[in-house]
């Protein structure tokens, strides 16, 4: 005789089995509604609508199942804040003595690809080595989650499905292309090589930089800084602007006066905490004074990330560049922090 489990019995041992970081059987229902399986079927479907050979979607969608643990991580994002943690603690652990050397390292390494690179693109060889620097180290740790399996996972748990599976498809067609599947290999969100791309942005905007004909940003360092400049100009940086400066604001200063009266369409919250645009000149008139160099004709809006008394920022467009790279106030004032740093 069959002997039943109560059904309380049978999610706790599910439940144990994601916390062990162990695979779910193939055919296991998620939120989703489907089993792992039968959704990986539609993604090949679309696939090959998309132009995906099979033999391309054999490759790499054989044998995958999920992985618990990324299911885990993207669980386990932390929540939106109302009031955000200091920013100089992360600042003190992000722009340190180790990272500022290593860049200058770096930067010293790559000195005879630079200049071309500057001229063609427009970014200034300290802001890409501070990205370098904060995405994966200079290259010291690429991530070692198996990215056609993360991606499959996260797009069939359903959560984001739009975004993961848009990014699977992506890797197929990057596999198609000819990217080695040897490669694919990165972090539990889908982002690989130096730069951390995801693939699709890899497909849009990673460029040979060395001439060799491909865009090899898991080992070259001349494609992986073009490919990160090619991103920031695509983005809109804008050459001879800084991204900010640090600014000297007078005691008492009516903040409330020079908050931003704009609602941004993504990461609101982010914007949320900068003041209005106005020109250097407008914010000297208000007795706002850069303590570096910049254009008095420069838009600029004013940011004190840990209240007033604490440092100050005047920040241009350019900052806004770095935020859709990684749409943190703390990445971005990390990394222009960090390349001011990488350029001294």
């Amino acid at each position: 005789m069959r002997r039943r489990f109560p059904l309380r019995l049978v999610r706790h041992s599910l439940l144990c089995a994601l916390l062990l970081n162990l695979s779910l059987p193939a055919a296991q229902a998620q939120p989703g509604g489907q089993g792992f399986d039968v959704y990986l079927e539609t993604v090949a479907a679309r696939a090959r609508r998309e132009g995906v050979s099979s033999g391309t979607i054999n490759r790499v969608l054989t044998g995958l199942t999920p992985n618990a643990r990324v299911i885990e991580l993207d669980s386990g994002q932390p929540s939106r804040s109302s009031t955000p943690p200091p920013t100089a603690p992360y600042i003190v652990r992000h722009v340190d003595a180790a990272r500022i050397a290593r860049g200058r390292d770096n930067y010293a390494r790559n000195a005879h690809l630079l200049p071309t690179i500057e001229r063609r693109y427009g970014v200034p060889g300290s802001v890409l080595m501070a990205i370098w620097g904060h995405e994966t180290n200079y290259g010291s740790y690429l991530g070692d989650f198996d990215l056609a399996r993360s991606l499959a996972t996260l797009a069939w748990e359903g959560r984001r499905r739009a975004l993961f599976e848009g990014e699977l498809i992506a890797l197929l067609k990057m596999v198609e292309q000819g990217v080695p599947t040897s490669r694919l290999k990165g972090s539990w969100a889908g982002a690989f090589g130096n730069p951390q791309f995801l693939p699709s942005v890899y497909l849009r905007l990673a460029v040979d930089g060395d001439g060799d004909g491909s865009a090899n940003i898991w080992s070259s360092d001349a494609d992986t800084l073009a490919s990160i400049a090619n991103y920031f100009r695509d983005a809109g940086w804008r050459p001879g602007q800084p991204w900010g400066v640090a600014a000297s604001v007078p005691a008492g200063f009516p903040a409330a006066s020079a908050a931003t009266r704009l609602s941004a369409p993504t990461c609101d919250r982010v914007h949320a905490r900068h003041g209005r645009w106005l020109t250097v000149a407008e914010w000297r008139r208000l007795g706002v004074t850069p303590l570096k160099p910049v254009g008095e004709d420069v838009l600029a809006s004013l940011f004190q990330p840990d209240g007033p008394g604490t440092p100050a920022y005047l920040l241009t467009g350019n900052y806004r560049v770095i935020l859709q790279y990684n749409c943190s106030n703390y990445y971005a004032l990390s990394v222009g922090l960090l390349a001011d740093e990488i350029a001294r």
